[in-house]
């Protein structure tokens, strides 16, 4: 066994001092006081903090297809790097991951690759609705819907389309949402006064209104057809009034919130230009509060990254060109601290966001918490030590971070993921024990 000693574990609203007991993919035992056998590898915590690891419902990992930018072998050395022990993959690769065999083409190339466990969602499209309905929602953590402003087969604009969609779908819909003819009509209205566009014009192209529209129609299609539905990275102030406050148990229309959204504002555009350009655009301070204000309300269930690399001389161009996302995977979870350590909530909180409620709302089995019987997904942390984050110490594929010149007050020790010790100081393991995510649904 594995014993880790002296630990401040955080788990179901609470930080008590206890020891935790691996025994093979499992934790074993949590008490006061564990006493190792001779053959048993001790790790002593004193000062730490025992974590369940990060559950990322929301990452772009690039393959295939777009493995210039990253690979599923590259992000998630990253993701473990970063305390994140699970992680759950978007469509939007090349080809689109569009039917169920692009899925298990997925599958294989994660379980031969990945260092953290993983599921993949199914994207669709005006007509994939038949293979939609062939979802096994066990084994599927969802449907990703783009409601607008995407490219390619995967943008869903259509109202018949996604009335079937909202309608028919076994399983948790995901949405983008922001109104393509709204960004539109901001843009040509722009381009009556400017044509020297910057980084500093993408909040206005990609606004409120933009949102609200799209999203406040995703809530209502959710609420006429019954629909399990997650909405993935709100940005406005004014969109919080959607969702209801309070705890995820029995929601069916849940609400989420990205790390960079809650750490930037605009007022970082001419600082980090292109390099914090993504959709939907990071917005004012005041919207910034707002997502701040909606977790403690918990009307924000979930926060995640939407970790989204481009190498950085794709960000190296005119902003007009420039992809949209920002690699965020290795320091999400300390971003997360780092909102702890400024008083925006509660390490109980954050730990309840990034964990507890992706495992409650996706129904994930036996992950999310530190509790005897469920798998060792586990994150030991440092709130003694800092980490300072430069482009040069990533483990990101495209090698560079938003967060460069940033000192986090906070490191990572050591990832376990289903009871392996998967990276510590000293680097990463050599041989991965990642699983499918495995979710307990009807």
């Amino acid at each position: 066994m594995q014993i880790i000693k002296n630990a401040q574990v955080v788990t179901n609203g609470k930080i008590i001092e206890a020891d935790v007991a691996i025994k093979g993919e499992f934790i074993h035992a949590i008490d006061s006081n564990i006493t190792p056998s001779a053959t048993d590898t001790v790790i002593d915590a004193q000062g730490m903090l025992l974590l369940p690891g990060m559950i990322d419902d929301q990452v772009h990992f690039r393959e295939p297809g777009l493995t210039h930018k990253g690979s599923i072998y590259t992000e998630s050395r990253a993701a473990v790097a970063g305390g994140i022990t699970s992680f759950m993959e978007m469509p939007n690769v090349k080809p689109s991951t569009t039917t169920i065999e692009a899925l298990k083409e997925k599958h294989d190339i994660a379980k031969k690759d990945a260092l953290a466990n993983y599921s993949f969602y199914l994207g669709a499209t005006p007509d994939n609705i038949e293979e939609i309905k062939r979802v096994d929602p066990t084994w599927v953590c969802g449907v990703k819907v783009f409601m607008g402003a995407s490219t390619g087969d995967l943008l869903v604009d259509h109202p018949a389309a996604l009335e079937r969609i909202f309608k028919e779908c076994p399983t948790l819909i995901t949405t983008h949402c922001e109104k393509g003819d709204v960004i539109a009509q901001n843009l040509e209205k722009l381009q009556l006064t400017t044509s020297n566009f910057t980084p500093s014009h993408h909040p206005i192209i990609r606004d409120t209104e933009a949102c609200y529209q799209s999203s406040s129609y995703a809530v209502d299609l959710a609420k006429r057809h019954g629909t399990d539905l997650h909405v993935l990275h709100l940005t406005t102030a004014k969109e919080m009034a959607l969702f209801e406050a309070g705890p995820i148990a029995h929601k069916k229309i849940t609400a989420e919130a990205c790390v960079h959204h809650l750490w930037f504002n605009q007022d970082d555009y001419p600082t980090l230009g292109n390099l914090i350009k993504c959709n939907p655009a990071i917005k004012a301070e005041s919207d910034r509060l707002a997502l701040i204000k909606a977790i403690n309300e918990d009307r924000i269930d979930i926060i995640a990254t939407d970790h989204a690399p481009h190498t950085f001389e794709e960000k190296g161009v005119d902003f007009m060109e420039a992809p949209a996302g920002l690699p965020l995977v290795q320091h999400a979870l300390l971003s997360v601290l780092g909102q702890v350590k400024r008083g925006a909530f509660t390490l109980e909180k954050a730990v309840e966001k990034v964990s507890h409620n992706p495992a409650i709302r996706y129904k994930i089995d036996k992950r999310g918490y530190v509790e005897e019987g469920f798998y060792a997904d586990l994150v030991l942390v440092d709130p003694n030590q800092t980490t300072a984050i430069s482009h040069d110490n990533t483990h990101y594929h495209c090698q560079w971070t938003p967060f460069n010149g940033v000192t986090f007050n906070h490191k990572i020790m050591a990832t376990f993921v289903n009871g392996k010790q998967v990276f510590n100081e000293t680097g990463f393991a050599d041989a991965s024990t990642a699983m499918a995510l495995h979710f307990n649904r009807d």
